[in-house]
């Protein structure tokens, strides 16, 4: 038999039973701490303190607890039926003056403010308790990002604090349009997700819309942001990422500025950001802290990037095995002398080669730091060399395949460039099948797809299709910040949006 309560039942007077049905009803955890205490100097009233070691700040416990219950001088008759109320009362005086604390008379309310670290007080003979903030425990530090590293600007990133997170954002927007509203989601894990956004900027719709698929969420647990972006995306059937997610403060401040919204996930460095566009995926931070000239030339850099990313060995394949007659003859001569020992066609040696480059990449990431990056460096110069001397593959496969690594770093979205990593097989598949028509035909469907694609109702494929000019300001480059005065903002892509519930009652596509 479960010992789990019904909903909305409320607590009960009796101290020992209360505190009783709470060992029990958590497997009777060490981590469940109770203190009782005698009401002032009237021994026959008790106080009870119950709180989770570990998730509550024990300096502020003590300091909550001494502060709360100093009621030395006061006395309390039991005889007076009255007595267990001003002594809640008092307690809750007390209390009041402490931080933030509020009375809570139900029993699924007090275990969900037990099991979130605050601190519980329950008065002998009085049905209802004071639960007050009291939360802490270990936790990381704000540290350097790992995945987003920048030369100049902020050094500062999320951490798996909810409270630290939107501390973060309010330090660097200290308006009172920031809004922010918090809410539990998942049956079991009761993982609290917070909404911001920038009241005036954002479009009460996005923000409707963004608050009515948080509350549709049926899961047992949300663990990580990517629960929730699995949930809340308009398509799941697609390998571009429609929502974006990032562990910069200074990157989320900037979107909420263009209107969109934040959704901060506790337990987790990394924030949603929405509705999301494609060119979001090649901005970085440090574009807007260093020269234009310098920062559009960088972010033209990484549209190269991604093109070659994309192609280059569909390309490769396509030349070597369809279009010969596309390459210079001296080059068609080194190409022909080095395939002369290898026994596979180009698509089987791109194959290979890719796969084995995949796999030292996930070796590298899943190894003990202090040895990953020296065994995928030594490991990818060792096989590759290896490769050529034995006539697997070629040297000019070698280096399609280093320069198409190469520049999958160079994008600053990790989610797109882990996307096209898995597009780039089929590409390859269509080269090797029809040489350039194939990956012409690819690319037609694949931009056809992308264009298809919405985010809360706005084209993935924005500012380019549709086509809005203001929003190439900071699109394919970066205009000064004086045509900027303020960055452009999203609401021009909601002027087509759907109504929440035209498909489904959410929006969201099949």
């Amino acid at each position: 038999m479960s010992n789990a309560p019904e909903p909305s039942e409320p607590l009960q007077p009796e101290l020992d039973q209360t505190l009783r049905r709470i060992k029990e009803t958590l497997g009777d955890s060490p981590d469940v701490t109770v203190r009782t205490f005698p009401a002032g100097r009237e021994p026959h009233i008790r106080v009870a303190v119950v709180y989770m070691e570990g998730l509550t700040n024990q300096t502020f416990v003590n300091d909550f607890i001494e502060r709360t219950l100093r009621l030395e001088s006061v006395r309390f008759d039991p005889a007076d039926a009255e007595a267990r109320k001003r002594l809640y009362d008092e307690i809750v005086d007390n209390a009041l003056s402490v931080g933030d604390s509020d009375s809570v008379a139900d029993w699924d309310g007090m275990l969900r403010r037990l099991l979130s670290g605050e601190i519980v007080i329950f008065v002998d003979g009085y049905p209802s308790a004071i639960a007050g903030n009291v939360r802490g425990g270990e936790r990381r530090g704000i540290a350097e990002p790992k995945t987003e590293v920048n030369v100049r600007g902020p050094k500062d990133s999320f951490n798996e604090s909810l409270a630290t997170n939107v501390s973060l954002i309010r330090r660097r927007l200290r308006s009172p349009n920031l809004w922010l509203e918090t809410m539990g989601i998942g049956a079991v894990s009761e993982t609290e997700v917070a909404l911001m956004y920038l009241k005036g900027i954002a479009e009460d719709a996005l923000v409707e819309e963004v608050r009515s698929r948080l509350n549709d969420i049926r899961i047992d647990a949300i663990i990580e942001s990517g629960n929730v972006e699995e949930l809340i995306q308009d398509r799941t059937l697609t390998p571009f990422p429609t929502v974006y997610n990032t562990e910069r403060p200074d990157v989320v401040v900037g979107n909420l500025l263009e209107g969109r919204v934040a959704v901060l996930v506790d337990g987790t460095p990394n924030t949603l950001v929405l509705p999301t566009t494609i060119s979001q995926f090649f901005k970085a931070a440090e574009d807007y802290y260093q020269r234009v000239e310098f920062a559009v030339f960088m972010r033209f850099i990484r549209y190269f990037s991604f093109f070659l990313l994309l192609v280059l060995p569909s390309v490769y394949i396509a030349v070597t095995t369809h279009h010969q007659e596309m390459i210079p003859t001296t080059l068609a001569i080194n190409l022909l002398a080095q395939r002369e020992g290898v026994p596979f066609p180009a698509f089987i040696e791109a194959l290979i080669m890719e796969i084995t480059f995949e796999i030292m990449r996930e070796a590298g990431t899943r190894m003990p730091r202090a040895i990953g990056q020296a065994v995928s460096i030594v490991g990818a110069i060792v096989l590759g060399q290896a490769a050529v001397e034995a006539g697997i593959v070629t040297a000019m496969m070698v280096i399609i395949v280093a320069l198409t690594g190469i520049a999958s770093f160079a994008t600053p979205g990790v989610t797109l460039s882990n996307s096209v990593r898995l597009v780039r097989f089929p590409l390859m598949v269509a080269a090797a099948t029809f040489g350039f028509f194939g990956v012409i035909i690819a690319m037609i469907l694949i931009v056809a797809h992308v264009t298809g694609l919405r985010s809360f109702g706005t084209p993935y494929f924005a500012p380019f299709a549709p086509f809005r000019l203001k929003h190439h300001k900071d699109a394919l480059w970066r205009s000064t910040l004086k045509s900027m005065p303020a960055r452009s903002r999203m609401s021009d892509a909601y002027e087509n949006r759907p109504s929440a519930g035209g498909n489904g009652g959410d929006g969201r596509e099949p």
